[in-house]
């Protein structure tokens, strides 16, 4: 009698099937881009019902099929389930990705993700599921995909066209408004999970940031999912009410445009806002955010060493280092593929090479995070986002956001206010 097939670690088959991706876009065929930006319903028959744009969204559906059943494969998940109930999953993407690809919902930065995990929940919470589709949601797998083909956006070579007064001040505030964040988590008594994700979520890039936190930290997909509400709802506020202060106050536009960059968390939010002050504010505000997104994989790398060490002391019986083999055991091997994808897109392609797939693989990096966030709604109760022990990871939020607000405000101040006067 054979043995059976020992099912492989679910990080190794993201760091195996995240580079197949990349590789397969690279040499074999890049998977067309689905457009979904409209403005009035006569557009949805014209623009997304069409059937060039719906053959386009049905290469992607098989593409993304192949990669998850096979990932279901290897990780001893039953493919036919899998199957059966991706289908449905991907429906339920797809009208997230419409509802966000709306021109109104744009304008004020609502992103697909708080959609599908929208969805998601409502259909969960209204709908008794059964338990064998949501055993094949994978959730963490379409997540730790969506990291490593983010890895291919992580370019090197943009630290520098960002500017020193830009990087500069990304570091300064990333790192006060991490430790900050961390150290009122703590006081506050946040679990760690929790903690690390809200740290890392307000002080970086927000989404992108919380997700790559989770990830190192194999962290909880219903926290994940709080984290990331309280990112976009605090957004919208911020993109809209900033300017205005800016304005009122009478902020140089490069002083408002480092302001806006540095503090509001999402990248599309820090466009709109800038957008709104004038066009040397979207250029320095855009400039400062990439800094920032430039040090989300130093950031995962450094978080899930720390996480995998600290992790491992804390389960020990005994007081004593863990060892080498230890922490490799408990690294998540997902950030390595981030880190090659990166190298690979920074130093051994050459920009013509790159181009082509770029569109492509950003495209598949934002349908796998919306899959995830359909499926963490779809498993999660509705009442677990509201229950009582949330309110302190709610106020350490908004706390560490207000501090982000006013330290960043005073580092744009010293960092801009002089090259506003040349």
């Amino acid at each position: 009698m054979t043995d059976k097939i020992k099912p492989l670690h679910e990080d190794w088959t993201v760091v195996i099937l995240g580079s197949l991706v990349i590789l397969f876009s690279l040499v074999f065929y890049i998977v067309p881009v689905p457009v979904y930006k409209w403005s009035s319903p006569a557009e949805l028959g014209t623009a997304i019902f069409n059937t060039g744009n719906l053959t386009t969204i049905f290469i992607q559906f098989i593409f993304v099929l192949i990669v998850g059943a096979i990932g279901a494969l290897v990780t001893g998940k039953p493919v036919k389930n899998f199957l059966i109930s991706f289908p449905a999953v991907y429906l339920l993407t797809i009208f997230a990705l419409v509802l966000a690809g709306n021109s109104f919902i744009k304008s004020i930065n609502l992103e697909a993700v708080i959609f599908s995990l929208a969805i998601g929940l409502i259909i969960g919470n209204l709908f008794k599921l059964p338990q064998w589709f949501k055993d094949t949601l994978s959730t963490e797998l379409f997540v730790k995909i969506g990291l490593v083909l983010l890895g291919t956006t992580v370019i090197f070579s943009d630290i520098l066209k960002a500017g020193a007064l830009g990087l500069m001040q990304a570091l300064i505030v990333v790192l006060s408004v991490w430790y900050f964040a961390f150290w009122l988590c703590k006081k506050l008594k946040v679990d760690d999970e929790l903690t690390m994700m809200i740290s890392s979520a307000v002080s970086i890039c927000g989404v992108s940031a919380a997700i790559a936190t989770s990830g190192a930290i194999k962290g909880d997909p219903k926290k994940l999912s709080y984290v990331i509400s309280m990112v976009l709802i605090t957004a919208i506020p911020m993109m809209i009410f900033m300017p205005y202060i800016a304005a009122y106050f009478s902020f140089p536009q490069q002083v408002t445009g480092a302001w806006l960059g540095g503090s509001i968390d999402t990248t599309g939010a820090v466009v709109a806002s800038g957008t709104l002050v004038g066009e040397e504010a979207l250029k320095i505000s855009t400039i400062v955010k990439f800094s920032q997104n430039v040090l989300l994989g130093i950031a995962a790398f450094a978080i899930s060493i720390y996480w995998s060490y600290n992790k491992t002391a804390k389960g020990s019986d005994v007081v004593e280092k863990p060892t080498l083999k230890v922490i490799w055991e408990r690294f998540p091997k997902f950030v390595l593929a981030f880190i090659g994808a990166s190298v690979v897109f920074s130093f051994f392609l050459s920009p013509a090479t790159a181009a082509p797939v770029k569109d492509s693989l950003k495209n598949l990096q934002n349908a796998w995070f919306t899959l995830a966030f359909t499926s963490i709604g779809l498993e999660t109760n509705f009442k677990d986002l509201f229950k009582n022990e949330n309110k302190k990871p709610l106020y350490a939020f908004l706390l560490a956001q207000l501090f982000n607000i006013f330290i960043t405000l005073i580092i744009a101040w010293f960092l801009f206010n002089d090259a506003a006067q040349i």
